[in-house]
């Protein structure tokens, strides 16, 4: 029988703990500026002792002043609680003398551009159903035919399709298949060419019939030899045809010209605008970098609350409690923005400073790097430089450019040096752009030319590249003239 043994025992080990301000101050850096805007709209709503401060504009003094203390630096002891007895004095000090949500660190432009007034930019676009309830009421039919043809309306979705079978709407409408096929036909001729079909060939059928092309080549390619004219197979659709390449060429030319989504004028998605986190300028010999602030709400910390917080007995423990976390929350989250900015400035300066001949010369001169040299440049882990470089987009002279555009892997060429991955795309997409479409250059061609240029990689990376750039093979790419 085994003794029980007890006892006290001291053990040491080591934990890594993070506590909800550090989950915080990571999460909040790996967001976009509309997920960070959104956060700070509801740390607005949710908690009383922050607010927004419009008052204060920005300047550009403090421009290079990156060594500057944090602004909340002081406010807290070791153990994370408010120094409450350093209120009185250093609230005064950090809150007067700062008086911003912390953000005032230099980064940001002093320009204030004036938005668009509220009534230039709201509009009501015509849908496509409403453009065709239209067309539809204009129209000399009886009322059953109305009622069938708002049903068919309301089942053409975004693009111009009917989405339900001619089968489905005579059931629910209670009414013959040849009565809705008679209103879908009435539809069918309304605008834009091509509404109302059930699928691309019906579309393109439809289009060709109000042009005055039925029952031609035309239309009997749009039947039958639809994939191989995507092929480019013209001298087997002439074949089965009986007409000459040059009819099929003429009648490929005229299928381009036809609408194969004939709702598109009508979308209603709007158009999603990338907003850039970082600009950087070139002014004279230098390059400036700049935070984009824009529709960012300035956050400060609510000062009646604060000097209820600072006066000793005007609250019940209860209350003080209360206000006190809240205070730490608000002063945590302006603690965090501002690390996030100070972080992503550094990214960005060590980019620049790593990818001069980019923002010198162009995306030609892009030269290998990954998150590793960045992160061990600036003595951060390569997981913080990779939530800093997701999702967020940088203005250059060049154009706007993913954070991540500049990341890419090294390929040796013969001189003993290394070309960055993105440059051989970029060389790729230039050779492409300068064929002779009707002779295409084979992806085996091009390795022999970047081979000239002296870069030796194999014919399957080159099909690689090109198909992460959207570039087809040669037998698409091909064109008969």
């Amino acid at each position: 029988m085994t003794a029980v043994d007890l006892g006290l025992k001291i053990k040491l080990a080591q934990k890594i703990i993070m506590t909800p301000q550090l989950q915080q101050a990571i999460k909040l850096l790996q967001l976009s500026r509309l997920e960070l805007t959104q956060i700070i709209n509801q740390q607005l709503v949710e908690n009383p002792v922050l607010e927004e401060d419009v008052t204060e504009e920005f300047t550009e003094e403090s421009v290079q002043n990156k060594e500057e203390p944090l602004l909340t630096e002081g406010i807290f002891d070791k153990t994370g609680e408010i120094k409450l007895e350093d209120m009185d004095f250093g609230w005064e000090n950090y809150f007067d003398e700062k008086g911003s949500d912390g953000r005032d660190l230099g980064y940001f432009s002093a320009d204030i551009e004036e938005s668009p007034s509220y009534e230039q930019t709201v509009s009501m676009a015509t849908t496509l159903s409403e453009y065709l309830l239209w067309q539809l009421r204009l129209s000399q039919i009886d009322k059953e035919s109305i009622y069938i043809g708002e049903f068919i309306i309301g089942n053409i979705d975004d693009d111009g399709y009917l989405q339900a079978s001619i089968s489905e709407i005579s059931e629910i409408c209670r009414v013959d298949v040849i009565g809705v096929e008679r209103v879908l036909k009435i539809i069918q001729g309304f605008d834009p060419p091509g509404v109302g079909a059930r699928d691309l060939r019906e579309c393109l059928q439809i289009q060709l019939e109000q042009i005055g092309l039925k029952d031609t080549p035309v239309e009997e390619t749009i039947k039958k030899y639809l994939t191989d004219l995507e092929k480019h197979r013209y001298a087997e659709i002439a074949k089965r045809l009986n007409i000459s390449v040059n009819d099929v060429m003429a009648a490929a030319n005229v299928i381009k010209g036809l609408e194969p989504r004939p709702g598109r004028a009508y979308s209603t998605v709007n158009a999603g605008y990338i907003v850039p986190d970082v600009y950087v300028y070139k002014i004279g010999e230098d390059y400036v970098i700049m935070l984009n602030d824009d529709g960012l709400p300035k956050l400060k910390v609510n000062p009646y609350y604060r000097h209820l917080i600072a006066e000793r007995g005007a609250l019940l423990k209860e209350e003080r409690e209360y206000l006190e976390a809240k205070f730490r929350t608000a002063v945590w989250l302006i603690k965090s923005i501002e690390q996030r900015n100070r972080t992503i400035y550094k990214v960005t300066k060590n980019i620049l400073d790593r990818q001069i001949e980019f923002f010198e010369k162009g995306g030609g001169y892009l030269k290998p790097m990954t998150l590793k040299d960045i992160a061990s440049d600036l003595g951060m882990h390569e997981s913080t430089i990779s939530r800093v470089t997701n999702n967020k987009y940088i203005y250059t002279p060049h154009g706007l450019f993913e954070f991540r555009y500049f990341f890419s892997s090294a390929i040796q060429n013969s001189s003993g040096g290394t070309v960055s991955s993105v440059t051989v795309r970029n060389i790729i997409k230039g050779i492409v752009e300068g064929e002779d479409s009707r002779k295409p250059v084979s992806d085996h061609h091009i390795v022999n030319i970047l081979k000239k240029m002296g870069i030796h990689i194999a014919r399957r990376t080159v099909a690689k590249y090109r198909t992460e750039i959207d570039i087809p093979p040669t037998n698409i790419r091909r064109k008969y003239t």
